[in-house]
């Protein structure tokens, strides 16, 4: 259980309690439950892992000690003496939050004081000492249903008219994607730094859509509002389902925003997509024109993969950099920048440039140049404009070594949604929260990885002070044991007579 004192710290740092209560009408008689005490009860009962339940909150509330209940407003003094806080009293003061947070005319897509609410509820939850940790962020979707029923075939409304049908994707046997009824929850993981220490998977970023609105490009005002906030943007690393959006909606803005992209290309993004200047465009990045072909297709390599195909595939993926033609500049204001021809680099041996036939045979030679050099091979230099691989280019050569040990970091993201969908916990399948409509969703939602954070807090601190003690004690940090077995491992166990 998570102390309430830490829960009340959270609270005040985000600030967010003020403003929301300036928001709400004043009527003739005051409220008695404010609405920091509403957000104390939302995360008293998630924390607890309970159903995100009106009903429960007020449980929760009034199951706290006494002195407590009196300081937060939940027991108050009437002319008839003391008053208990009221599931009435709960309800009227979270109708009128969702009212003052949502938008006068419902579109599926948060107001900009939803959204700022909830970046600073879910900022608040990192401690301090964990702000500047790491800029690195894994982002991902997962589904939320609704808890209303989808509208009738024949035609008709709902219970909720801002949810619309989706679709998921499931590991489970037999259908592999479904519908479902409801909207996409997206949020940024806080990841380790390339070559960094560890560091808690907290969740620093989230927002909720109605899923009749594509989630990247929603995605990316939240993202980009960090750096205003004084938060720099480092490694975003994101699946090919960000990666397959147009630049304008996922790459352009976000590198306008100083962040590197670390992403898995879609299959319809990877390998050669034309030419510039005479050189092949592929993967993010530009090759020489006579680079083998077998080279510039080679694909991710696969999960299944031994260490012998590793070192295979890492090896022709070294190969092709060879091939690569070297980025000279920066981009600059416009996003243009120039890159060289990898035999005036010393990279690669090549008939056309004659000090490059010079260099030891380690290197590839070009066999067959081109009869009619085009300017690649021509000039030693060429300028690149953004929209040549505004959409591929990324930090690391796609699919390199150094691409997918970079890449592993995004689990991050898939971590942080399964501790929010574990059936021991806070499972948000359909019948968590019976509030519908995106305002109060994002709202729970929100509180729920804030929740999650302190979670995660907790076992951070007691693993680094177990690691403590037992260096102070000459013994090595503990280590996690790999519970999972292969088929390999299975098949090389003896089978019994």
């Amino acid at each position: 259980m998570i102390p309430l004192r830490v829960l009340e710290e959270v609270i005040d740092r985000s600030r967010i309690a003020a403003r929301v209560e300036i928001l709400l009408p004043i009527g003739v008689r005051g409220r008695q439950l404010l609405v920091r005490t509403l957000l104390l009860g939302i995360l008293l009962v998630l924390a607890d892992h309970r159903p995100a339940h009106l009903t429960r909150v007020r449980h929760a509330l009034t199951a706290l000690p006494e002195d407590d209940q009196r300081r937060l407003g939940v027991i108050t003094d009437w002319k008839q003496g003391p008053h208990q806080l009221t599931y009435r009293q709960t309800e009227r003061t979270f109708g009128l939050v969702v009212t003052a947070l949502a938008k006068d005319a419902p579109d599926g897509l948060p107001s900009d004081t939803l959204a700022r609410t909830c970046d600073d509820l879910l900022e608040a939850s990192i401690p301090p000492q964990h702000t500047d940790a790491s800029t690195a962020l894994a982002v991902d979707w997962t589904d939320l249903e609704t808890f209303s029923r989808p509208p009738p075939a024949k035609g008709g409304g709902c219970a909720d008219p801002e949810a619309s049908w989706g679709h998921r994707r499931n590991n489970l046997p037999g259908v592999r994607a479904e519908l479902f009824f409801g909207y996409y929850l997206q949020a940024a993981v806080v990841t380790p730094e390339e070559g960094g220490p560890p560091v808690p998977e907290l969740a620093r970023r989230t927002t909720l859509t109605s899923c009749q609105h594509d989630p990247v490009p929603e995605f990316v005002p939240v993202l980009t509002r960090m750096p205003a906030d004084g938060i720099p943007l480092g490694d975003i690393l994101a699946d090919s389902g960000y990666a397959h959006r147009i630049p304008q909606h996922w790459a352009a803005p976000l590198r306008a925003a100083g962040a590197q992209l670390v992403q898995d290309l879609h299959p319809d993004d990877r390998g050669p997509h034309g030419t510039h200047e005479g050189a092949i465009i592929s993967n993010g990045n530009l090759y020489c024109p006579a680079t083998p072909r077998p080279l510039l297709q080679l694909g991710p390599l696969t999960r299944d993969a031994t260490h012998d195909q590793a070192a295979a595939h890492d090896t022709r993926t070294a190969e092709t950099a060879r091939y690569k033609l070297g980025k000279l500049t920066s981009d600059d204001e416009d996003g243009y920048h120039r890159v060289m021809c990898p035999a005036v680099m010393g990279k690669i041996r090549c008939p056309l440039r004659p000090q490059s036939m010079t260099l030891d045979r380690s290197r590839p030679e070009i066999l067959t140049p081109p009869e009619h050099p085009p300017a690649c091979c021509a000039r030693q230099t060429i300028t690149v404009p953004p929209e040549v691989t505004a959409k591929t280019a990324q930090k690391h050569d796609y699919p390199s070594k150094a691409h997918r040990r970079s890449y592993a970091r995004r689990t991050g993201a898939e971590r942080g949604f399964a501790t929010i969908k574990d059936p021991a916990s806070n499972d948000i399948s359909r019948g968590w929260c019976r509030l519908m409509g995106l305002t109060p969703l994002l709202l729970i939602a929100t509180c729920l990885l804030a929740v999650r954070n302190q979670r995660i807090l907790a076992a951070w601190n007691a693993r680094q002070d177990d690691n403590a003690r037992r260096a102070a004690a000459g013994l090595p940090p503990r280590t996690r044991h790999r519970r999972r077995k292969t088929l390999a491992s299975l098949a090389a166990t003896t089978a019994p007579p």
